[in-house]
């Protein structure tokens, strides 16, 4: 494999970082969390956060300023200034922000990865295909000093609507080159290589994701991902932490979070994500959030954020 470049330093007076930083402030001021830039996600938080039940899609986030844990089951992951995380598939998470100030708030960014644009770099360019374990669902590391430079760009396109639909599929294909070559390239390979573990667990997970409200059989999702049910099973595992049935359940109650939020009533939620049974949507929903979902509906916005990457 082609040796892996310098990552940069994390010390807060690093000019490419700093740039981006007051870039990414910038923006989030401008705009809020949501870019025009399909995939791209700012956050911005003045003081450390509750639990945020999170939905991550195979994508990247860089942390500019502050600190941020990601757990999935019992495996957490600590990530701060300087430093990036890579979901490789779909994947219900628990996150906190554990460092921000008003003076100094936590600011990151995130950007969806096209695992169909990482197999055609990886057609191209053989030479940097990764041969070795298998990487796992989540990966922290520093963010390599050649990536900065890219996604400054593609976000001072958010200020050049005119430039737009040119250079962001370019910069984005740089973005990917970049990181394929960095420490986080193994994870990322397995996306990209379509008989991968990942990448066959991957379009599963992705399949769950948008069809979470359908019921399902384990064989019907072990043919999708070419797999003999119990090999099936076994790798879900492994990847996601949570077992098919489960997995679809933290989908749908954390899709019913979201719904009540957007102020849905209560009483249409439960049968809108999929359950048949209030009673048994309002036991799950209190087994994972704490508080039946009318209760919760009431105090969700003052004491904990939802969120979907980043």
């Amino acid at each position: 494999m082609t040796a892996q470049p310098n990552v940069i330093s994390m010390q807060p007076d690093n000019p490419a970082l700093t740039q981006l930083r007051d870039l990414v402030e910038r923006q989030w001021l401008a705009q809020g969390p949501e870019t025009a830039i399909d995939g791209l996600r700012l956050t911005r938080a003045e003081q450390p956060s509750g639990t945020i039940r999170a939905l991550y899609q195979t994508s990247f986030c860089i942390v500019l300023q502050g600190a941020k844990v990601t757990a999935i089951g019992e495996t957490a992951y600590h990530y701060r200034l300087g430093e990036c995380l890579f979901a490789s598939v779909n994947l219900p998470v628990n996150s906190r922000i554990v460092e921000a100030a008003p003076d100094k708030p936590y600011l990151a960014l995130s950007l969806s990865i096209d695992p169909a644009m990482m197999a055609e770099l990886l057609v191209a360019h053989p030479e940097v295909a990764y041969r070795g374990p298998k990487q796992a669902a989540l990966v922290t590391a520093p963010v390599p000093d050649d990536l900065y430079d890219p996604v400054t760009r593609l976000l001072r396109l958010l200020d050049e609507p005119e430039d737009r639909e040119v250079m962001e599929p370019l910069i984005r294909r740089e973005i990917g080159w970049r990181l394929l070559r960095s420490p986080l390239g193994p994870a990322l390979q397995q996306v990209g290589m379509k008989d991968s573990d990942t990448a066959r667990i991957g379009r599963v997970t992705a399949w769950m994701h948008a069809n979470y409200q359908q019921p399902f059989k384990v064989a019907e999702l072990a043919a999708m991902a070419s797999m003999s049910p119990a090999s099936f099973h076994r790798h879900f595992k492994a990847m996601t932490q949570l077992t098919p049935v489960q997995f679809q359940k933290r989908v749908r109650l954390q899709e019913a979070r979201r719904l009540l939020l957007s102020a849905h009533e209560v009483a249409s939620v439960g049968y809108q994500v999929g359950y048949e049974s209030p009673s048994q949507f309002s036991r799950d929903y209190r087994k994972l959030f704490g508080a039946p979902p009318g209760r919760d509906k009431a105090v969700m916005r003052s004491n904990v954020a939802i969120e979907s990457e980043g």
